[in-house]
């Protein structure tokens, strides 16, 4: 080739090289423009869901842009704008987004930069009397301080001042380090200590005088919500159930599926809420008095005790998902014979939780919903008879042992009772047997419905005699499995019923140590031309 074909070959590649370059610059700096936009439209979207965090940065702005005037405020100690950082600095750590936090945050900067204020008042004494040997007494002083603070703050119970901890051993250390730089300790202490207090004063009056946000209304919500949730969660569990709800059981697909309902993220958010209600609850006890909790002291330990009995029932409607998610499954047609009694029951334990929550949010007591558990209790004796009922429905009836009562009797307790028991059992494999374990046609389809959910057994199949189909007997182990599963989510469902009488109690603990207002009980007497009753009772609904 000559040597201007070789000029132009390489030419055209470095065109297109650049061309190439050109266009994925363009690329990135089109998906740095869409991530950008995308970020904002998030950001939007946090603020218009929760206005209150716009408003918390709103206050800190402008908390921190009062306190940055010390910054030109004249005053006759010499270097006061270097001193003022430590207002900023206070500002920038205490200022938290809940009045609790910013207590608890307070309280330990507080604590920590007065007892570093007092030692450093000390070894500053000890320095000046060593003399020449000062800057020794310092280094000790250093080594003393970081060894005793970093030993006490991994002691268990110091476990929630550790943030005072790291800031008594940081002030002591600034502290040493200023006075012995300007030679005047008394006066670098003082000024940093009394810079200190105005950021916090600052932060303690900007923070609950504009539009204060408390600990305790959020875990008040966040209780309520979880009534009002797992209530959600258990009716959908129960319909889906009866739905027959059949998950396709490909690859991810299948927990992908399960893990997006809105039964699995009902329970879900209220058994992952545990580690936020003591956070909350940390906060919420060093708030005074406000707003309807205007009761000294007021006992947010029980609303926390109320929310873990009904995460002791989210467990249950945890189960209750897993019957759904479980690889063997009742046939729907068997579902149905017991669909009125779960239904009644999913119904009326969901109308409790959210009765209570409502009662909770309005902080009212049960007033007339003394016998609140009522309607649930009969919806599952309902349910307990019918499976006594249709007992031969959810187990292998042709293969009930029926012995001879007499030897069983003389080995029981109590012959007369277990003999009657022993007679019942066998009246109903008798029945079972003559029936041939065929279902009434007004509970059953026909057998033709009947449909293999999972791959076990391998050898699952129906065959044809006398132009009935029947099951083989190698399909036995999986027909009694799958009866079974029907068997275990109804005890499920009732075992949810037991357990939120728990629910009930905790609800009227914490409705009289709240002191909850009866909506019952409204006397209306007229002193001084007041109906004070009546106006008590609209103070606390409000």
């Amino acid at each position: 080739m000559s040597k201007n074909s070789l000029l132009s070959v390489a030419s055209k590649e470095s065109i297109e090289e650049d061309a190439s370059c050109l266009a994925s610059e363009r690329n990135g700096l089109k998906q740095l423009w869409c991530d950008s936009c995308d970020f904002a439209r998030k950001a939007l979207e946090m603020g218009r869901k929760d206005p209150r965090k716009a408003v918390y940065a709103l206050k800190m702005g402008f908390a921190l842009a009062l306190v940055s005037l010390l910054i030109f405020w004249d005053m006759p100690i010499e270097d006061v704008s270097q001193y003022s950082i430590w207002a900023i600095l206070t500002v920038i750590v205490m200022f938290e987004f809940s009045i609790g936090a910013m207590f608890i945050k307070g309280f330990n900067r507080g604590l920590g930069t007065f007892s570093a204020g007092i030692l450093a008042f000390l070894f500053a004494g000890l320095s000046i009397l060593a003399g020449p040997w000062d800057k020794i007494v310092i280094v000790i002083s250093f080594f003393i301080t970081g060894y005793c603070a970093s030993y006490l703050r991994l002691y268990p119970t110091m476990a929630p001042y550790d943030y005072g901890f790291r800031v008594f051993v940081l002030t002591f250390c600034i502290l040493m380090v200023a006075g012995n730089r300007n030679g005047g300790y008394v006066l670098a202490i003082l000024t940093r200590l009394v810079l200190i207090a105005l950021g916090a004063c600052m932060c303690f009056v900007i923070n609950i005088c504009v539009y204060p946000i408390w600990s305790g209304d959020d875990l008040h919500c966040l209780v309520v919500n979880n009534f009002k949730e797992l209530a959600t969660s258990l009716e959908g569990c129960v319909n889906g159930y009866l739905e027959s709800v059949n998950y396709e059981r490909t690859s991810s697909r299948f927990m992908t599926q399960a893990s997006s309902d809105q039964m699995y993220l009902g329970y879900k958010s209220v058994i992952e809420s545990a580690s936020k209600e003591q956070t909350l609850l940390g906060f919420a006890l060093w708030e005074p008095p406000h707003g309807r909790y205007r009761k000294l002291h007021y006992p947010w330990k029980t609303y926390v005790k109320a929310s873990n009995a009904v995460r002791h029932c989210a467990y249950t409607v945890m189960a209750l998902h897993g019957c759904i998610m479980s690889e063997i499954q009742a046939p729907p047609e068997k579902r149905r014979v017991f669909y009125e009694e779960l239904q009644e029951v999913s119904s009326e334990g969901a109308r409790v939780l959210r009765e209570l929550g409502s009662k909770i949010d309005k902080m009212e007591k049960l007033g007339g919903f003394k016998n609140i558990l009522g309607q649930v209790h009969v919806a599952a004796e309902h349910l307990q008879k019918k499976i006594d009922h249709k007992s031969f429905l959810l187990v292998n009836s042709e293969s009930w042992e029926v012995g001879s009562p007499r030897k069983d009797v003389e080995e029981l307790d109590d012959p007369p009772q277990q003999h009657l028991g022993l007679k019942c059992l066998s009246e109903t494999s008798i029945y079972a047997h003559k029936t041939q374990t065929q279902l009434p046609d007004e509970d059953f389809p026909p057998m033709q419905n009947l449909r293999r959910l999972v791959p076990w057994p391998s050898s699952f199949c129906l065959v044809e005699s006398d132009g009935v189909l029947v099951r083989e007997d190698e399909a036995k182990t999986y027909e009694s499995a799958s009866s079974l599963s029907l068997a275990t989510f109804a005890s499920l469902l009732i075992e949810f019923v037991a357990r939120l009488q728990i629910v009930v109690d905790c609800f009227e603990e914490l409705s009289e140590e709240a002191e909850f207002i009866d909506p019952d009980v409204v006397v209306l007497t007229k002193r001084g031309g007041i109906w004070t009753r009546l106006v008590r009772s609209l103070r606390f609904k409000k």
